[in-house]
């Protein structure tokens, strides 16, 4: 669990279609977070290019919450009439933003590709660790 509200409260009000998922923090477990998401908005009828963009968001933030997050990562989807919101929470501390370690064309685009993507994006640390939530329009 985390310490982030529920996911009704997340929106402020109930949401007809949503999924939550708690996954180990690890590098291998974000295939299953992205392939969750792509089963479940293709069962909710979300159009393919707006699944696709969705899919790339749940993809990129489940592997920023791998590499930072310490223990969990926990996915929630939230279809809200013509707004997915996408929240990855982790069990990490800050993210360092600039690492000399790393060379930059091999990591660091994850958030910008995001930003790109989604219509908002929002990054809030918690008692316990980071969350990273993304609004998507989506077609009805």
């Amino acid at each position: 669990m985390t310490d982030s509200a529920s996911p009704t409260s997340l929106l402020g009000r109930p949401c007809r279609r949503q999924a939550l998922r708690t996954l180990p923090a690890q590098e291998a477990h974000v295939s299953a977070a992205r392939h969750l998401a792509a089963d479940l908005l293709e069962t909710w009828s979300v159009p393919t290019s707006e699944r696709d963009a969705a899919v790339l968001i749940v993809d990129e933030l489940a592997a920023n919450a791998a590499q930072y997050g310490h223990e969990r990562m926990t996915l929630l989807l939230a279809l809200d009439h013509d707004t997915l919101h996408i929240v990855v929470t982790d069990s990490g501390a800050a993210v360092e933003r600039h690492r000399p370690d790393i060379a930059p064309d091999e990591h660091g685009r994850g958030t910008g590709i995001v930003q790109y993507l989604a219509q908002s994006t929002e990054i809030h640390q918690t008692r316990s660790g980071r969350e990273v939530r993304a609004c998507l329009r989506c077609s009805p």
